[in-house]
């Protein structure tokens, strides 16, 4: 489990170009259908990958970790590429599953040291307690992924 710095170090590492913006002050793009995306890919990166969708700040090193979890290798790219190299990886049920059981522990993970701040710093509540929330609702999304590019 990472420690208090490691977070820091994250956000400080955080570049926002526009795809930040403070909770529920964004647009309601959780309420947009997946279906509602030409290209699954772009949705799911919008849906999985967007931390003020997510609640989580996914780093590239973070899907490299995800992949292999997964089952799949892969080199570190932009962001965005990684993704679209993992959901190559993912075209099939199985490994879409894989995928969504790397992604989920990965979130749980975070969600475990959001949780650790708020016991150990109260007044962060207000901050953190809206991503646990994200987190927690993306992650019940996950069944409903398999069912709509699947079933």
């Amino acid at each position: 489990m990472r420690d208090i710095d490691d977070l820091r170090k994250e956000f400080e590492n955080f570049d926002t170009k526009g795809e930040f913006c403070v909770d529920g002050s964004c647009e309601a793009d959780e309420k947009a259908d997946l279906k509602d995306y030409p290209d699954y890919t772009e949705a799911l990166y919008a849906k999985l990958i967007a931390p003020h969708v997510s609640g989580v700040y996914i780093s590239r090193w973070d899907i490299k970790d995800i992949a292999l979890a997964a089952g799949e290798s892969m080199a570190i790219h932009p962001r965005k590429r990684m993704f679209e190299l993992l959901m190559k990886f993912a075209v099939t049920k199985e490994n879409m599953q894989l995928f969504l059981d790397a992604l989920k522990e990965h979130m749980e993970e975070k969600i475990a040291i959001y949780e650790d701040l708020m016991r150990q710093f109260p007044a962060s509540s207000e901050v953190f307690a809206p991503k646990v929330e994200k987190a927690r609702k993306t992650i019940r999304l996950f069944p409903k992924i398999l069912e709509e590019y699947f079933d």
